[in-house]
This record gives C-alpha cells, sequence and structure tokens, in this order.
C-alpha cells in the first residue's frame, strides 16, 4: 500500500489529513489496482495453458504416429526373417 501511496500525485502533507472515510477509498483503489493485476495474471496464465495443451496434443499425436510406423517396420522385418 504504501508503494500505491508513494505513486500518488500528493503530498504527504495531503495524505496526513485524509479522514477514516479517505483511508478506506484509498485502501479500496489500492484493492483494485491488486485486483486487476490478479485478474491480468491469471488471464495471461489460461492463455498459455491453452497453448501449452495444443502443443502437447500435437506432441501426442507425433508419438503415436512414430509408434504405428515403428510397429508396422518391426512386423515387416519379422515377418522377412521368418521366410
Amino acid at each position: 500500500m504504501i508503494g500505491f501511496l508513494a505513486e500518488l500525485p500528493t503530498t504527504v502533507d495531503n495524505l496526513t489529513g485524509l479522514s477514516a472515510a479517505g483511508m478506506m477509498g484509498m485502501m479500496w483503489l489500492w484493492e483494485r489496482r491488486n485486483s486487476r493485476q490478479r485478474e491480468e495474471q491469471l488471464d495471461e496464465s489460461h492463455q498459455r495453458i491453452l497453448a501449452d495443451k495444443v502443443q502437447l496434443d500435437q506432441l501426442i499425436l507425433l508419438v503415436r504416429q512414430n509408434t504405428e510406423a515403428l510397429a508396422t517396420l518391426c512386423e515387416r522385418l519379422g515377418a522377412k526373417s521368418a521366410a
């Protein structure tokens, strides 16, 4: 809260003259500012998670395709050596 108060374009003399309602208003503004920042952080995190999910889905598909290709190759090599 001190940092927020320091950012305001008021002097220390004006801050010392705040009433209880003024202090409550300042605390409410400080809380709203922090809440907005937290919401932005959550939005950014959500976007990263969604992007990671797409990448993970692509990786899983690639591993499945490689597994199928290796299984097919092993079957063909096994059939050739048996013949």
